[in-house]
């Protein structure tokens, strides 16, 4: 039995159209630890955010091999895919991804309802964890660019997942926000032993992690 939550071999992807072939990672080897929190840093088109996409079962790369808490993934279907990220992984996106109509326990209630779970205990957990209890009935219009962050880790972590996967958790936010939701990146991590992967261009984010990983140009820059 592995204590890696991540292992990637060789991992490359290439999009393609009807006009052109455009390369974007190349060779890609990773092995993540499960409880670790690591940081994927690179400036703006390097990659990082398709590397994530991959790594989130979102899309699947042109080749290589992708094990994700000792799952093979490459032949998996993608119900079985969809059904493996919706129980391993929860996301946090830059821009909160938040339903406006919606108040922010319900944000996190239907994002549940979608994974086949009915865990109101665990959403009031979730809520308590990242200090917005008394937010629960607020709609993403009535709160802060802070605080709806907030609410998407809330809802990232509401199913316990094994991994949490973070990009650009901070893009939106000015300093002092990005400094409130670092810290709570921190004790999550600390607290729920939870994987985390943060996507990243932000040094001051990066320096959160245990451990920062830097892509340039769809590869992996070793010191």
């Amino acid at each position: 039995m592995t204590d890696h939550i991540v292992t990637t071999e060789k991992l490359c992807m290439t999009f393609r159209n009807s006009r052109m072939t455009t390369p974007v990672l190349f060779d890609i080897d990773l092995e993540i630890k499960s409880g670790e929190y690591v940081a994927i840093m690179g400036p703006s088109g390097c990659g990082k955010s398709t590397l994530m996409h991959i790594l989130g079962l979102m899309l699947t790369p042109t080749s290589g091999r992708l094990i994700l808490d000792s799952q093979d993934t490459v032949d998996l279907s993608p119900d079985k895919r969809a059904h493996l990220r919706r129980s391993k992984i929860g996301f946090v996106f830059q821009r909160f991804n938040l339903l406006p109509t919606l108040t922010a326990y319900q944000n996190i209630a239907i994002a549940e309802r979608i994974r086949g779970h009915n865990l109101d205990g665990q959403i009031d957990r979730a809520l308590a964890s990242v200090d917005m209890t008394d937010k629960a009935q607020y709609k993403p219009g009535q709160l802060s660019i802070g605080q709806q962050q907030r609410i998407a880790v809330a809802r990232a972590i509401s199913h316990q997942p094994a991994l949490v996967m973070a990009d650009e958790p901070t893009g939106n936010l000015d300093s002092a926000n990005s400094q409130r939701i670092l810290q709570l990146f921190r004790d999550i991590h600390q607290q729920l032993g939870v994987t985390i992967i943060m996507i990243t261009h932000s040094q001051t984010a990066a320096q959160q992690a245990d451990r920062i990983i830097h892509i340039t140009d769809g590869k992996i820059i070793h010191p």
